[in-house]
């Protein structure tokens, strides 16, 4: 008989921020979701406590759900956060910063807790409000008709991840295939329901990274003993799911009934060498099939000229079928004509040890194909993933909303300023509304301020100091060995590399004070080009959900914990 062990009742905290333990937990998940941010982030080794692989990766997706923790506010706070991130793939250390510097400030400055979500929310729209703004000074609006600043918007992406180890040429070499193979998968005309391509990336270990390229169509594992010969184009391809390999199974549901005396194998080859009698007289060039194909069926198809490829996968069935625009064929029915597609060519190309066959296009297509080098596993499984996913979707939001906003901490101060001044000026109005005193609000707008300028900070990981300029409110850093009268020779650009240091202009330390003010457009006749931009779509976001989960923790005034 089982031993009964008594249930013990479930444990209410009541406001959990006031507990040391749990505001040492979130003070420490700051510290290591700091140290993991920017492009000079420090990388850290994810491993569980029973061996397995080890990942090496500074990426907040990682990272987050590596985080074991209980307590049901860094669970909230994890799963708010890791939502933002699989919907936009970007931003997600800054928006656990951010938070994380909110909920911070808010117990810093020692205000009521619903005084400071009034002002924290009022302010945010203040935020989204400006920087939906057209002559936003930190919006950027993309131009498609150059691909200069999307290759710097992609090339910000992929330089954040310091676990990828890529030289100042890898970067601008990956980040222009990057956009090139976005732009292929972007149709040329635009039909009523607009559907992106496919980009299949092909890994390959232990090549430079400058050997990565991008090819139109689609490059599959070549078959054994392949052999092109003189093939006329284009080619016309059939595409199968179903396992010719003459299992039963793949016959379908139903009850089988089988004559005594009969041979179900031979049966079945036979019907297998009747499709290919078939695909012979429609003159097929390409026979393609998900899964596996019978040797007898694969020889005789090889014997009459025609290229047999077989397990190529569910995950390249949709590219292929977006390649050569065909339906996939079934084995219940003659094929049909409409079921037959076609290729431009076929070709063999040769990277590393591998070999691969390469299906050119028959027109203009949004299938494309990455072949991504690098020297070690671990960068390569950084890099790919960072390309693959998170590169590709910052530069698809692009085409939902064509701005950028600019990177290197300097968006961060700029709505700092802003707030600073704006809050400063609006003080007699908003307070009444937000029922809080004037002073309360201006407390709880230098928290929000300070939060902000937090994440600036973050970026520089080398004992360096981090400045605003008070002029247009940009992020400088100041080397830990130069002293600021030496910062113009020392720093010629600010962090987003658009505002030149000069003789006259002056600066602030972060996080100390300084008088308000509006921080003004930039007036020259030929600005420079920023050199790292964030994703508009995507930092939006982030600021919205930092703001909004950091009110929620602020909001919980009970835990109820279940600790059987």
């Amino acid at each position: 008989m089982s031993r009964l062990v008594k249930k013990s009742p479930s444990v209410c905290t009541d406001l959990p921020l006031n507990s040391s333990d749990v505001c040492n937990k979130l003070r420490l998940m700051k510290e290591l979701l700091k140290s993991s941010y920017g492009p000079t982030a420090r990388l850290k080794q994810v491993h569980n406590d029973i061996g397995g692989a080890v990942v090496t990766t500074s990426t907040s997706s990682v990272l987050l759900q590596a985080i074991s923790c209980s307590h049901p506010i860094i669970s909230l706070i994890k799963g708010s956060i890791l939502n933002h991130v699989s919907r936009y793939s970007d931003c997600g250390l800054f928006a656990s910063v951010f938070c994380l510097s909110l909920i911070e400030e808010a117990g810093r400055c020692g205000l009521r807790k619903d005084v400071m979500i009034r002002v924290y929310k009022h302010l945010l729209s203040l935020c989204t409000a400006h920087l939906q703004q057209e002559d936003c000074g930190c919006k950027v609006k993309l131009d498609f008709c150059s691909s200069r600043s999307l290759i710097t918007l992609a090339r910000s992406v992929i330089a954040s991840k310091p676990t990828c180890v890529l030289s100042e040429p890898e970067s601008a070499h990956i980040s222009r295939l990057a956009v090139q193979a976005f732009l292929l998968t972007v149709p040329c005309n635009i039909p009523d329901k607009v559907r992106l391509g496919r980009t299949v990336t092909i890994p390959i270990e232990g090549h430079s990274v400058l050997e990565s390229a991008v090819f139109s169509g689609l490059l599959l594992d070549t078959p054994e003993n392949i052999s092109l010969g003189s093939l006329c184009s284009p080619l016309r391809m059939v595409l199968f799911s179903a396992s010719l390999a003459g299992d039963l199974s793949e016959l379908g549901d139903g009850r089988i009934e089988v004559h005594q005396g009969v041979d179900t194998d031979s049966q079945i080859l036979d019907q297998l060498l009747e499709l290919g009698k078939q695909v012979l007289k429609d003159e097929v060039k390409l026979f393609v099939c998900q899964k596996v194909i019978h040797p007898v069926l694969q020889h005789y198809l090889r014997c009459n000229g025609v290229i047999v490829i077989e397990r190529l996968g569910i995950s390249l069935m949709e590219p292929l079928i977006q390649l050569t625009a065909q339906p996939v064929a079934t084995l219940h029915t003659t094929i049909p004509r409409a079921a037959y597609g076609e290729v431009h060519n076929v070709s063999v190309r040769q990277f590393g040890s591998k070999t691969k066959i390469h299906l050119h296009p028959a027109g203009k297509t949004t299938t494309c194909t990455m072949i991504l080098c690098h020297r070690n596993e671990t960068m390569l499984n950084e890099l790919k993933q960072l390309v693959c996913q998170k590169t590709e979707h910052v530069l698809r939001l692009t085409l939902r909303e064509p701005c950028a906003l600019l990177g290197g901490g300097c968006t961060e101060t700029h709505l700092a300023a802003y707030i600073r001044y704006q809050s400063k000026n609006d003080v007699s109005e908003s307070s009444p509304v937000l029922s809080c005193s004037q002073t309360e609000y201006l407390l709880a707008a230098e928290a929000f301020c300070r939060s902000l300028e937090s994440v600036a900070t973050s970026l520089e990981h080398d004992n360096g100091a981090s400045l605003i300029d008070l002029t247009h409110a940009h992020h400088w850093t100041l080397p830990s060995d130069v002293t600021e009268e030496h910062l113009k020779d020392a720093t010629a650009l600010c962090g987003c590399g658009v505002v030149q240091s000069c003789q006259n202009r002056k600066w602030s330390y972060l996080n100390t004070e300084y008088a308000e003010f509006s921080p003004a457009p930039l007036l020259t006749a030929a600005p420079l080009q920023p050199t790292v931009l964030d994703s508009f779509t995507a930092k939006v976001n982030a600021l919205e959900v930092a703001v909004e989960t950091a009110n929620l923790v602020l909001d919980v005034r009970y835990v109820i914990q279940d600790v059987n």
